[in-house]
């Protein structure tokens, strides 16, 4: 999951979501750079902000094709979007709220909890945790990290009492929940980096909190992630390294009581502003890679992404940058593996295209192939935000 642009934040009457077809015209893609690819992915949704839409998907045999029912239409601006662990449930954050729909076996959605929103939050950056019992969420201008209790089954909440903690600062960019549901780490731009401690087991989720801050006061931390496998904690920030391109990786080791960081960080990124970070966690090579997509790159309209191989010997834990970078399109802001491990996918807010569709390479380990770009609408749809079913 990844945030959208939300500075264009407005004010909204209330909102009502429905699918809607009757514009939709089928998405385009053409193969590129690395060639095409006969391979099938799992469900994936797009949100495209500009047209506020959400747009389903799935790869049959190299196409992009869309799920039934595909776009589904909002009347006010999608900011972020998670994805409940037993791929039944899919929060979508709005200018006016958390709406719910009910993921069908086919990768439908429809519109749950009586159409209403299940909080009236402005969430630009949400997740589920492991167990399904939480939608953990952050906003734009509230120094706050706010939980939802959630009920599994249906996915609705339990109360509409949230818990909450405080942040010691408003500029929330994005927030990962780690796999073994003890952290939330909190990108708070040059506030650096919010560790919450997180019990999924209380009443009252969260503990206490812990700040990395940047490693050049003059950088931001614009993204976070955890290793699949507990090893690394990930964090994006700019003005990290030297260069024209000054963008860095940050990774610290998980599994020390105090986090501290590993040996060579931060490593540079290729690109000003590593807005997403991605470690593979399916397939054959689930938790070998970890990928950045850079927002800007110096010198170029164009984004690109970054890739790492992770190596863990006894109990250390390195990474070693690949050779090459893949090129995207304009601004990257979304990236995500899809569950079949087939297909890492980016989505560009500024087009050109919407959609990157890369697989990797039978020959060079971790290498990304370009399989197809696509559009995900009637462009301009500003496509920021990306999930993928599990």
């Amino acid at each position: 999951m990844k945030i959208g642009p939300w500075a264009r934040l407005l004010p909204a009457a209330a909102l009502l979501l429905a699918g809607c077809g009757n514009f939709w015209q089928a998405p385009s893609s053409s193969s590129s750079g690395g060639g095409t690819s006969s391979l099938s992915s799992g469900n994936f949704y797009v949100l495209n902000q500009e047209t506020k839409q959400i747009a389903a998907y799935s790869v049959v045999s190299g196409a992009l094709t869309p799920v039934s029912g595909s776009p589904y239409t909002l009347s006010a601006a999608p900011y972020s979007i998670a994805i409940a662990p037993n791929g039944s449930f899919l929060y979508v954050g709005t200018a006016t709220g958390i709406f719910l729909y009910d993921i069908a076996s086919g990768g439908g959605l429809t519109l749950a909890n009586s159409d209403n929103v299940i909080s009236q939050d402005i969430a630009t950056t949400m997740q589920v945790d492991s167990t399904g019992s939480w939608l953990v969420e952050a906003g734009p201008n509230l120094a706050e990290l706010l939980a939802i209790p959630i009920n599994t089954s249906t996915g609705v909440p339990t109360t509409t009492i949230e818990k909450s903690t405080l942040l010691p600062a408003a500029t929330v960019q994005q927030l990962v929940i780690s796999p073994d549901n003890a952290h939330v780490f909190v990108a708070l731009g040059s506030s650096g980096t919010e560790d919450v401690t997180f019990a999924a087991g209380n009443a009252t989720p969260f503990g206490t909190l812990a700040n990395k801050a940047v490693v050049n006061a003059s950088g931001a931390a614009v993204a976070v992630a955890v290793d699949p496998d507990n090893r690394l904690l990930y964090i994006g920030e700019t003005a990290a390294t030297s260069g024209n391109n000054s963008g860095g990786l940050r990774a610290f080791n998980y599994t020390t009581t105090t986090l501290t960081e590993v040996s060579g960080s931060p490593f540079a990124t290729g690109g000003l502003a590593p807005y997403t970070i991605t470690p593979t966690r399916y397939g054959s090579n689930a938790g070998d890679f970890v990928y950045v997509a850079n927002r800007t790159v110096s010198g170029s309209s164009d984004g690109n992404i970054a890739g790492f191989a992770v190596t863990t010997t006894g109990t250390t834990t390195t990474l070693t940058a690949l050779s090459t970078t893949a090129s995207a399109g304009v601004t990257p802001l979304g990236m995500t593996q899809d569950a079949l491990g087939n297909y890492l996918l980016v989505v560009d807010s500024g087009g050109g295209p919407d959609l990157d569709a890369y697989t990797f390479d039978a020959t060079t380990a971790g290498k990304l192939d370009s399989a197809f770009t696509g559009s995900t609408g009637t462009d301009p749809v500003e496509a920021s935000s990306i999930a993928a079913a599990p």
